[in-house]
């Protein structure tokens, strides 16, 4: 058995026989964990002794009992969701958080590093959400003092959490092979892949492959560059129905893009899906209203789970444990954006 003091959020996913996401939500009371596993996951907690974070040990030890939350940009929906839950999963373990957003501006994420060693005065570790680091100022990061965590990074030497985007888009893209269309679009995400974010090659790669399977080759008219946002794929649309050609599906690299492709669609008389199916990556909160079929990904899942990692980081009894990647997963959502192609 554990020690009392020692058990941590993997030993109770060990001894239950469930994932950690579902041990996290379990612990912190959360919807969607079903009786049977709330129960598996109790039992497994009282064995052995697991206990959130001590606020009291840790200020003890000499730490300032504080987190920051490092995001691109607050105002996007994603990472308001994911702080969100960060914040409860930490207030949970007895840690403060301090929001550092730097608005997306390459200037604020060079002070940002440049300034990690007065940081660490003041918080004792960073949970980063999608922030795209050059290999500079990656290494600066994992030479800090601080511990650190994150969502939706690649290629990192601490804890991380995200979906498989290749996976995903794969998915996406067979549910609409599937219905039988074979003239397929997308409007692509244009974020650099030479950071920790490559999301949108992921995706990329996973229409690609998806295509592969049937031996298909997108045609180049039919990869459009498109801002992961509403304007980035109401401009991305208008240029495939205006300048190139009307395909028969697309997919959205994420589901604000999807959201400006139906604004398009609409403003020229196409109707999803009679005429064009259409299919995104997240499940966006507008996305049951608009009843779009997407790809979803657990966005609150996230946030907490990798603030839970990130708190057992800096209480564990072993700091210097390997890094975990926890990929959660990313189910087919079937709404009324998509349906069987008509030859």
């Amino acid at each position: 058995m554990a020690d009392r003091a020692r058990a941590t959020i993997n030993d109770v996913a060990t001894l239950s026989g469930l994932s950690i996401c579902t041990v996290s939500r379990a612990l912190r009371g959360l919807p969607n964990v079903s009786p049977s596993a709330q129960q598996r996951v109790e039992e497994a907690a009282e064995k052995l002794g697991y206990r959130a974070s001590s606020a009291a040990a840790r200020l003890a030890g000499g730490k300032t009992g504080h987190v920051a939350i490092v995001v691109p940009k607050a105002t996007a929906w994603f990472f308001a969701a994911a702080v969100e839950a960060a914040e409860e999963a930490f207030a949970d373990g007895g840690l403060d958080t301090v929001l550092l957003s730097l608005r997306g501006r390459d200037d604020a994420k060079d002070r940002f590093i440049e300034n990690l060693d007065e940081l660490s005065e003041r918080v004792d570790g960073l949970l980063l959400l999608g922030v795209n680091f050059s290999t500079p100022q990656l290494e600066a990061l994992a030479e800090s003092k601080l511990s650190v965590a994150s969502v939706g990074l690649s290629g990192v030497p601490w804890d991380n959490v995200g979906i498989d985007d290749e996976a995903a888009a794969y998915r996406a893209t067979r549910h609409l092979l599937d219905l039988g269309h074979w003239d397929i679009a997308t409007l692509a995400g244009n974020e650099p892949s030479d950071g920790t974010v490559r999301t949108a090659a992921q995706r990329r790669a996973g229409f690609e492959r998806a295509l592969a399977e049937e031996d298909l080759e997108p045609h180049p008219d039919m990869i459009v560059s498109a801002e992961s946002s509403i304007d980035g794929g109401y401009r991305a649309m208008t240029e495939l129905i205006a300048n190139r050609r009307q395909p028969g599906a697309v997919f959205a690299g994420c589901d604000e893009a999807a959201f400006g492709a139906l604004k398009a669609l609409r403003e020229h008389g196409v109707t999803a899906p009679k005429k064009v199916s259409l299919i995104g990556i997240d499940d966006h909160p507008m996305s049951s209203f608009l009843g779009l079929t997407t790809v979803s990904q657990p966005v609150a899942d996230q946030g907490a789970f990798a603030a839970t990692l990130l708190a057992e980081r800096l209480d564990g009894p072993d700091p210097d444990a390997p890094p975990q990647d926890h990929r959660l997963p990313t189910p087919l959502i079937e709404r009324k954006t998509t349906r069987r192609a008509r030859h």
